[in-house]
């Protein structure tokens, strides 16, 4: 007697156990992969709350360093929010699932502009974001941006006082825009011109930086950045000295967009999340936390006025006319790398 009764305590345990196990499993994590400071968090809490799972939300700062991460594949992301360009060489190299819309109804408010884009030209794998541009952010005060060319970044009255950005398609962007080049060339000699050019320019720079330029420009320790459009509309916001100009020679458009990669196992919960990221309300609080453009259609209609005249924010039909999108190299992207740590090195 004694006997069964230890061995049905016994089995109890291991029922127990098990229950116990079975309820943690319950508990669904949501793992996020997302550009630093891009996200109003509390909506990540209130996301946890309403549908009763945990986030793990891990931050990057450049397109590449979030391809290596994911390509890791130690993290199993369940959504990432990156660039365009990055996107395509994903979906190329088959990193990313296809989404089932039925779960994000919401995307009907996502402008018809930014769908059917050249990295998703059927709209399959991935719901558009923030949008911009990448521009200088200067000091009113000190600098005559009359020139309104990217040739601005390297005038030497500024040594010393300049910031370039730590991303090697950025300020590869900029020095090949500069000589009258396509942001998206191949050529080995147009890119080792850029790459002279960006190395004449090194002596001059205080920091390459990713993030962190605009609070130096606010602090007015520089004279001028590279930014990216959503960045210098926080800055303006804080000092009236700084304002921003799209160069002449035409600049970057670019699209952040969520997607899902082959290594979720959340799928259906990462759909729910991107829903719920383009409700009204989600995308109005993303926007005073981050400043960047929406592609949202009904939030747009609720933005401050004193935003939608900020060219910064509501870029002019004109300067994007004469814009062109990253698209992903290919195997060429060798090529950039290459001359980036090149140059790096100098």
């Amino acid at each position: 007697m004694k006997r069964k009764l230890i061995l049905i305590a016994a089995v109890l345990c291991i029922v127990l156990i098990a229950l116990t196990g079975c309820s943690k499993d319950q508990t669904q994590t949501l793992s996020i992969l997302n550009y630093d400071i891009y996200m109003d968090k509390s909506l990540l809490n209130e996301f946890e709350l309403k549908y009763g799972v945990k986030i793990k939300y891990d931050t990057y700062s450049t397109p590449e360093e979030m391809y290596i991460k994911a390509k890791a594949g130690a993290s199993n992301y369940d959504l990432i929010i990156s660039s365009e360009y990055m996107i395509e060489r994903m979906i190329n190299e088959g990193m990313i699932n296809k989404l089932n819309f039925d779960n994000i109804p919401n995307y009907k408010y996502i402008d018809e502009t930014f769908k059917n884009q050249p990295y998703d030209p059927n709209n399959e794998y991935a719901v558009p974001y923030f949008w911009g541009t990448l521009g200088i952010l200067y000091n009113k005060n000190n600098v005559d941006a009359s020139s309104d060319s990217w040739a601005m970044l390297w005038d030497e009255n500024h040594s010393q006082r300049i910031i370039m950005m730590d991303s090697q398609r950025d300020s590869f962007g900029a020095a090949l825009k500069l000589l009258g080049y396509s942001m998206n060339t191949v050529d080995e000699k147009e890119l080792d011109e850029a790459k002279e050019l960006l190395i004449k320019q090194r002596p001059l720079i205080m920091t390459y930086i990713t993030d962190g330029a605009p609070d130096i420009m606010v602090n007015e320790e520089a004279d001028m950045a590279l930014v990216w459009s959503g960045e210098a509309v926080s800055a303006m916001a804080e000092n009236e000295n700084l304002d921003f100009v799209i160069p002449k020679e035409g600049s970057n458009i670019w699209i952040d967009a969520m997607f899902i990669p082959a290594t979720t196992k959340n799928q259906e919960l990462a759909e729910k999340f991107i829903d719920f990221l383009c409700t009204t309300e989600a995308t109005l609080r993303n926007i005073d936390e981050v400043w960047y453009s929406t592609v949202h259609t009904e939030a747009i209609n609720e933005v401050d006025e004193e935003l939608l005249n900020n060219p910064a924010f509501n870029i002019p039909e004109e300067d994007i006319e004469k814009m062109e999108m990253f698209r992903d190299p290919k195997e060429f992207i060798d090529l950039y790398t290459e001359r980036w740590t090149e140059m790096t090195a100098e």
